[in-house]
């Protein structure tokens, strides 16, 4: 007789991109609170946001004035915090529209943008890992 096969192992939670290590928890949400690096002001509680990867380009983030200077420009982003719902902020603020789209900012030094809002779906707020510090 053959000895049983061992039971099968669960599946492993999907492989944390280098730049989320140490943020996600195995069902994909924020295991710390999100801040602002510039002032270190709370955007989001620990489980508040869960991660995401999707292509995004932010205006690049800098003072008005040396922004206007440069003529715009901006980075793709790729790890964000999606958040659903707008109340689960601690403390964010939004842009003018820009077309179709509010950007994310500090709601205390008005620091960002720090992510992007789509108007056409009302359900999704993205904040870049890459734009934010984590405690």
């Amino acid at each position: 007789m053959e000895p049983a096969a061992p039971p099968p192992s669960p599946p492993a939670p999907p492989a944390a991109a280098p730049g989320s290590a140490g943020l996600v928890c195995a069902q994909g949400r924020n295991l710390r609170a999100v801040l602002c690096q510039r002032c270190g002001s709370r955007v989001l509680l620990p489980g508040a946001a869960t991660f995401a990867r999707r292509e995004l380009l932010l205006p690049a983030m800098r003072k008005k004035a040396a922004a206007a200077a440069a003529g715009g420009g901006g980075d793709v982003l790729r790890e964000h915090w999606l958040v659903r719902d707008m109340f689960s902020f601690e403390n964010v603020g939004f842009t003018r529209d820009v077309g179709n789209v509010k950007f994310l900012v500090c709601a205390d030094c008005e620091a960002g943008p720090i992510g992007w809002h789509c108007l056409d779906d009302k359900d999704s707020f993205y904040v870049a890992l890459e734009r934010v510090a984590h405690e």
